[in-house]
């Protein structure tokens, strides 16, 4: 009896123990507790100051280094008159603050969140080409901090911002747009912060993102550190390489254009005698072409060189003004040809007045037997004088052109008819000069 009692109480001691193992087994972990707890260890006060930078790599006195991507949201438009360009993005930065290791608990913990930037030391980034900016706050702030156990920081935010980017308008409507987005520290230099492009893929654009007048064709990454009098400062920059779309300038500039100076051209198919018809005609393409070409440039930048546009409404703007003048060069000739018409017509009826008057002379004087054999003599001696100058006087052969002109007896109907060969001839070789210059073009002139 005395052996089996010690047994009996150990025994029960053991059914004890296990039952308390497995309760607190079966316990659960309140984990915002553990969160708060470890907040409060590494974030709390005389633990944690966000003045001091973190170390280098490996611990070291080196620079932090810090790992930047974004991710494109939208571009919302691109200002040719003001060189500026609107894009909404998601900004992230990472880097690794060994000051905020904690315990995960086991992997149960995968990181700790955040919403109050000045909580953390945080890097001095500015965007350098930034006109103007703003955070989104709606529902909430759109920022958040992730520390995770090993020490590294993650942040990320979603702003909009309007960024310069100086254009170059030369080949203007036919161009190619390199905006850029400039990113660098304002106070820490190289010996204290690097900034770096992610691995892997440190740019995200938005698969369907719209542009009204432009395309994205490509983007790239690169670094663009600048030297000042107070050091050396590291820089990121990406740019975005945008293609104007061309169909919107065709249907809208280009093919006007070509309709108003073929509009011009039906002078020249007008009766010269149509003054007011020809004038009001040649006026209003003028002034249409002049509206359009004015209202183009209303929506450019003053700038100091010639764009492709400005060659294209330029030469429209000849040529319909050239047909303008084509109608005064002719109405000058048909009026030259009247009066040299009535010039012949007066010049003829004096050298008919004149050799009546000789005849009615001649009779008078003559006697009968003279007049008898005067006509005989006159009529061989004028006989024989034709033939020679038959034998001596051959016509001169004509070409196609002059034998083609001869239809056209005056001088302002030939300049209509040129006109109305040589000004689309002269049209289409501009043309064909015009979109083989810009079309076909290296991609290296367009730097």
């Amino acid at each position: 009896m005395d052996v089996t009692r010690p047994s009996c109480a150990l025994l029960v001691l053991l059914v004890l123990y296990i039952l308390n193992l497995a309760t607190c087994m079966n316990a659960k972990i309140n984990f915002r507790e553990k969160e708060k707890q470890i907040l409060d260890q590494i974030l709390g006060p005389g633990r944690y100051d966000a003045r001091i930078r973190p170390s280098g790599i490996n611990g070291t006195d080196g620079p932090a280094v810090v790992s930047v991507n974004i991710f494109v949201r939208s571009i919302s438009k691109i200002d040719d008159v003001t060189m500026e360009y609107s894009v909404q993005l998601t900004f992230r930065e990472q880097w690794l603050d060994e000051r905020l290791k904690f315990n995960n608990l086991g992997g149960r913990l995968k990181y700790l969140t955040l919403t109050e930037a000045n909580r953390v030391w945080m890097p001095d980034l500015f965007f350098s080409n930034e006109k103007e900016g703003h955070f989104h706050n709606i529902i909430m702030p759109n920022v958040y901090i992730r520390i995770f156990p090993n020490g590294n920081v993650l942040y990320s935010i979603r702003i909009s911002l309007t960024l310069s980017c100086p254009m170059n308008l030369k080949l203007y409507p036919l161009d190619k747009q390199t905006c850029s987005l400039r990113m660098a520290s304002y106070g820490w230099t190289t010996d204290d912060l690097v900034f770096l492009w992610k691995e892997g893929d440190p740019v995200q654009v938005v698969k369907n993102l719209h542009l009204p007048r432009f395309t994205l064709e490509k983007f790239l990454t690169d670094y663009c550190n600048s030297k000042t009098n107070t050091g050396e400062y590291s820089c990121l920059k990406v740019d975005l390489l945008f293609k104007r779309e061309f169909s919107y300038y065709l249907i809208q500039i280009y093919i006007p254009c070509c309709m108003l100076v073929i509009v011009s051209w039906v002078s020249f198919w007008l009766d010269q005698g149509a003054v007011p018809a020809r004038v009001s005609l040649g006026v209003t393409t003028l002034l249409t072409m002049a509206t359009q070409s004015s209202g183009i440039n209303a929506s450019l930048p003053p700038v100091s060189y010639t764009k492709a546009i400005d060659v294209w409404t330029g030469v429209c703007l000849t040529f319909v003004f050239g047909a303008l003048l084509e109608f005064a060069l002719v109405n000058y000739a048909s009026r030259s040809d009247m009066h040299r018409e009535n010039m012949k017509k007066t010049r003829r009826e004096m050298e008919a007045a004149a050799s009546m008057d000789a005849a009615s002379d001649l009779l008078d004087t003559d006697s009968n037997t003279t007049f008898a054999m005067k006509p005989l003599m006159r009529g061989g001696v004028v006989d024989s004088k034709m033939r020679q100058c038959e034998i001596h006087m051959t016509p001169p052969r004509k070409n196609c052109c002059r034998l083609w002109m001869s239809k056209f007896p005056t001088r302002s109907k030939r300049i209509d008819v040129i006109s109305r060969i040589t000004f689309p001839l002269v049209f289409a070789l501009f043309n064909l000069a015009y979109w083989s210059t810009y079309l076909f073009r290296d991609e290296d002139e367009e730097k």
